[in-house]
């Protein structure tokens, strides 16, 4: 793929300094920047680059004021930030950009495939599956009985949805992640021993949803494990059985969600965090890496201080709580 600069200024609505006709064929850093290149500068701590970079075009914002001579074509556009992120998503689309079904692989006779939807090799589509328009299935991918895809939906290779699972619209599934395995549900017996409890529940994936890869989202004892609109979780994260969680929520890697826990809105869970079973935590709670909830974290507005203060145990930890307010214990009982 190849473009000019006066090509690129025309999809960013920006203005050219230097040679519109030069020519651009991948996207870099500007530091790394080769001939060729486009990168973009936004943080004025890289601005020495700018002046010995090696990119045929730089991304700039319009009050840049130069302090030396710049060697590469610049593009001053309102937002250089936001001008590189609408490049890079139009790049990943053309790249992306796969249609048809390859050979060989198996669609179930009852299964409904979409308009415009590619299916990659060895990919296995079960019976009585739904898969939306424009959605893309990549080589190698499992999607068991009665599941539901739908539009502009992509998963990649290696993906395992089990059966009766639900994938909402502009949904994206990285590789090797599994969507309805089952829940770790046993009964403990008299002779010591352990009875599987059968998990006939399902899966429910909302609207632009994204689950990274190698992470594993349970399917619900009875009902279902909802993941709600909005919501990204990175590579690594155990979601449990039954467990809802609540729209624009973001939850990063090694992260895990224990069974029938709910997380409210627009919650966000560092790293290795550790959530026990059957709580619940408000919307809008922050949580620092390699943190444990052990309780229900309320509504701050129900009730006051005492949430705000249990917050900070969990987000901060107990050594900086030690430091910060040695009385913590007494002033949360109160």
């Amino acid at each position: 793929m190849q473009f000019t600069a006066q090509q690129i200024a025309l999809i960013l609505n920006g203005i050219v300094e230097g040679d519109p006709l030069v020519t651009i064929n991948q996207l870099a850093k500007i530091e790394d920047a080769g001939a060729g290149s486009l990168s973009f500068l936004a943080n004025p701590k890289y601005e020495p680059y700018l002046y010995s970079t090696n990119a045929s075009v730089v991304i700039v914002n319009n009050d840049l004021v130069l302090t030396e001579a710049v060697k590469a074509t610049l593009i001053r556009v309102e937002n250089a930030y936001s001008a590189f992120s609408v490049l890079l998503e139009k790049y990943n689309t053309i790249k992306l950009d796969k249609s048809g079904i390859e050979q060989p692989c198996f669609i179930h006779p009852s299964a409904k495939i979409g308009n415009n939807v590619y299916i990659g090799a060895f990919a296995y589509i079960g019976p009585d599956v739904k898969i939306g328009d424009n959605s893309k299935i990549y080589p190698n991918t499992y999607i068991a009985d009665n599941v539901t895809v739908g539009k502009n939906s992509t998963l990649f290779s290696g993906v395992k949805v089990y059966f009766d699972c639900v994938i909402g619209d502009n949904v994206i599934i990285h590789s090797g992640a599994i969507i309805g395995s089952d829940g770790f549900g046993f009964a403990p017996t008299a002779d010591g021993t352990y009875q599987k409890v059968a998990q006939i529940g399902n899966v429910i994936l909302e609207d632009n949803v994204e689950i990274g890869s190698n992470t594993t989202i349970d399917r619900a004892t009875m009902g279902s494990t909802v993941i709600h609109k909005g919501v990204k979780l990175d590579n690594l994260v155990q979601i449990a059985h039954n467990v809802e969680i609540g729209s624009n929520t973001v939850i990063a890697a090694q992260t895990g969600v224990s069974g029938s826990t709910k997380i409210g809105e627009q919650v966000i869970l560092g790293g290795q965090v550790g959530v026990v079973g059957h709580i619940n935590i408000a919307k809008g709670s922050q949580v620092q890496a390699q943190s444990g909830i052990s309780r229900t974290i309320v509504d701050e507005d129900k009730n006051g201080q005492a949430a705000r203060l249990f917050r900070i145990v969990i987000i901060c930890g107990r050594r900086w709580l030690y430091n910060a307010c040695p009385n913590w214990k007494k002033e949360l009982k109160n």
